[in-house]
């Protein structure tokens, strides 16, 4: 029996909702049409009853295998948003998270403020920051990573997006010329130890990207003491919920004159701003 768009949707949405939440479930079916199908809710008012063609049956049969061994529908799709721009994803990069953009937000207000003209982004995976501070400001940009696979798609990333942006490969500041500027990153701050409680969809992302030693502190700690040494004017990092306090206490420590605390909107450490 042929099947339209709208019977397909609500299928879809069930079958989702057998291994998601429920409201996930519904935001996610209406994230396939839109942007796995091309099928904006204008399209399917106007067309939902039409039948759908066999090949879309199975284009959505393959990603529904996918999906209920919980690999995130960023990787099946290939991109994802951040910031109003589409980005390549791959399972090279960490997909790009709304919190992200709170470090991206305080970077650009302390970049502004201290007038900078130069930052780098350290662990820049698929370009997200990066290639936003380059398109939202006059600053000269750089960029690390210690994987060839996410410097690849960072690169392609700012290719098509059209950002100005010197890559290196290399641990940390470790490859990047002096001045380095502002220093501007998101490292791998998961403890090792949390590792069986974390969700299944975690377990497609890179490792490398996500855990760090010393209870998640340990390469935080190490941007720390190398921006401090390279004369830096500011280090912006994201972190874990309930890292603020120990790494702020680190951050003094290594002797930056300031540090402090952006929450995000569940009211969890997110940013940590240390200034010179």
């Amino acid at each position: 029996m042929t099947q339209t768009y709208h019977q397909l949707r609500v299928e879809l949405a069930s079958i989702l909702a057998g291994f998601l939440d429920l409201e996930e479930a519904k935001a996610e079916c209406a994230r396939w049409f839109e942007e796995g199908l091309g099928l904006a809710r204008s399209w399917m008012a106007a067309h939902g009853t039409e039948a759908v063609p066999e090949e879309v049956c199975q284009k959505i049969s393959s990603w529904v295998d996918r999906r209920r061994k919980g690999e995130p529908w960023a990787y099946i799709l290939g991109w994802s948003l951040f910031r109003g721009h589409r980005f390549e994803v791959t399972p090279d990069t960490l997909i790009p998270r709304p919190e992200t953009e709170l470090l991206v937000e305080a970077a650009l207000e302390v970049g502004q403020r201290l007038q900078v003209d130069r930052c780098v982004d350290i662990g820049t995976g698929s370009g997200i920051i990066a290639v936003c501070l380059a398109l939202e400001t006059d600053w000269k940009l750089a960029a690390s990573d210690l994987g060839p696979g996410a410097l690849k798609v960072a690169k392609k990333n700012a290719k098509v997006l059209g950002a100005a942006i010197q890559f290196h490969e290399g641990n940390l500041l470790d490859p990047v010329p002096d001045p380095v500027g502002l220093v501007v990153a998101n490292l791998p701050y998961v403890d090792p130890a949390d590792q069986p409680s974390l969700q299944r969809e975690l377990s497609f992302e890179p490792p490398l990207a996500l855990f760090a030693p010393d209870r998640g502190l340990a390469l935080s700690t190490a941007l720390l003491a190398q921006a401090h040494g390279r004369r830096s004017p500011a280090c912006l990092l994201e972190i874990g919920a309930g890292q603020g306090d120990e790494l702020c206490r680190r951050a003094m420590g290594i002797g930056w004159r300031k540090a402090l605390i952006h929450q995000d909107l569940a009211g969890h450490d997110r940013i940590l701003v240390a200034l010179a």
